[in-house]
């Protein structure tokens, strides 16, 4: 977690959207986060500053579709460093790899070139929110399977009570860095 202002501050924005999309999920939006050109700056540079330190500065910024996408192209853009998008299954053009995953319906597939990272680079994956973890576990095999290192997931939200980022750091041994967490919601 970051600074309790900048939490609250994050937090304050994140619009709540009771039953949605099914009757009793209280559904996070972000894009009010996205909407205020202050708070947006607010949130990227909570992101940046954690990561400009020499010892967590990444080769490449991977986000998850699509969401993912938004925050991590523009914090790879500030770090100056390069961005790959993890994309669902069918989307990317190019060769790619592919990891399948659980979902409570069903399954899921996101696929990566595979060109997009190199053996040894090191890697912050980043999405918007952490709820089950079964994106973020698969962007991080699929990450490795190209011999990168991921080293550490990164999220706006966590949704602790749906246990994804416990299972993200004890079965995918995955350090992880989150703005705001609606425990209890």
């Amino acid at each position: 977690m970051y600074s309790s202002s900048v939490h609250d501050y994050l937090r304050d924005h994140i619009r709540t959207v009771p039953n949605w999309p099914a009757p009793g999920v209280q559904f996070r939006d972000i894009t009010p986060l996205l909407q205020d050109p202050k708070v947006f700056r607010v949130l990227i540079d909570a992101f940046v500053h954690r990561y400009m330190d020499r010892d967590l500065r990444p080769d490449v910024v991977a986000g998850l579709d699509a969401r993912g996408f938004i925050i991590g192209s523009v914090i790879a853009y500030e770090l100056g460093v390069g961005f790959v998008p993890i994309r669902k299954k069918g989307k990317l053009p190019f060769t790619t790899v592919e990891e399948t995953y659980e979902l409570e319906y069903g399954s899921a597939t996101v696929e990566l070139h595979t060109d997009a990272v190199q053996p040894g680079d090191k890697v912050l994956l980043i999405d918007d929110l952490i709820a089950t973890g079964g994106t973020m576990m698969a962007g991080k095999k699929l990450l490795e399977k190209l011999g990168a290192t991921v080293m550490e997931g990164a999220a706006i939200v966590d949704l602790p009570e749906l246990g994804g980022s416990h299972l993200l750091q004890t079965v995918g041994k995955l350090p992880l860095f989150t703005l705001v967490d609606f425990a209890g919601h």
